[in-house]
């Protein structure tokens, strides 16, 4: 079974975030990078799979050139080979762009079954694998908590609000969002790190370069807080009358 792990890179999550000069995204100087926490537990998920079933771990990662130390920390963990698509230009697109970097790549690899976090840690948006689903023609499920291959299908726990859960069975080849804190992380060792220098990490070009920004980030800020007092004059009839006005068409609260 070949199974393909898209990931991203994301910062440090304690390390400081400032904002930019220009005010249009955050200061990258000097942070550090790592494996998004949900597209690792993918990866934990299709290590084990192979554990399991046999068959070869690709890992796929779209973006500039330092993305290439989060593939290198994949393969220590145990990952087989690497392909980073060069995209320096995440930015300006939105969830159907990035998918669309992805989907072109995975068709050449024609995996049995692809992983992807749930959400990334920067953005949280939640789409990028179930458009990527769509484009590349396959069956999804969403929020995986356990994965079973029978034979050419596939048997998953999915998880629902409320303590509920549900169990999907669904063919193969497929494309399943993890859900973190399924299986416990594994480190990568020095074995690893030493056999991650000698695997191969492909880099591919985009198959077509966007032709005008999807997406123009306008301003970066952190939140604000604001005071604003009015005095309402009048009756107390004619002030109940403007502070319920006030309420429904301004505030929205009731």
């Amino acid at each position: 079974m070949k199974i393909l792990v898209a990931i991203k890179q994301v910062p440090e999550r304690d390390a400081p975030i400032s904002i930019a000069a220009n005010g249009k995204w955050i200061d990258e100087g000097g942070l550090s990078y790592t494996i998004n926490e949900p597209d690792a537990y993918a990866l934990e998920e299709a290590l084990q799979l192979k554990e399991k079933t046999g068959g070869e771990v690709v890992v796929l990662c779209a973006g500039p050139e330092r993305v290439t130390s989060t593939l290198r920390e994949a393969l220590a963990k145990g990952a087989d080979r690497a392909i980073h698509i060069e995209a320096d230009d995440l930015g300006e697109r939105d969830t159907l762009g990035v998918a669309q970097l992805l989907a072109d790549a995975a068709k050449a690899e024609s995996p049995d079954l692809i992983l992807t976090g749930l959400q990334s840690d920067d953005l949280g948006l939640g789409q990028t694998g179930v458009v990527l689903a769509e484009l590349l023609g396959m069956p999804h499920a969403t929020i995986i908590m356990q994965v079973e291959v029978t034979g050419s299908s596939l048997k998953v726990k999915r998880e629902l609000e409320d303590g509920w859960f549900q169990h999907v069975e669904m063919p193969l080849p497929a494309l399943l969002t993890i859900q973190s804190g399924g299986n416990k992380l594994r480190y990568a060792t020095l074995m690893g790190i030493k056999k991650a220098k000698t695997k191969e990490t492909k880099t591919v070009q985009p198959a077509a370069s966007i032709s005008s920004k999807a997406v123009t980030l306008e301003r970066v800020y952190l939140p604000e807080k604001q005071k604003q007092t009015e005095m309402l004059t009048g009756t107390p009839a004619e002030v109940a009358t403007k502070l319920v006005e006030k309420l429904k068409f301004e505030v929205r609260v009731i």
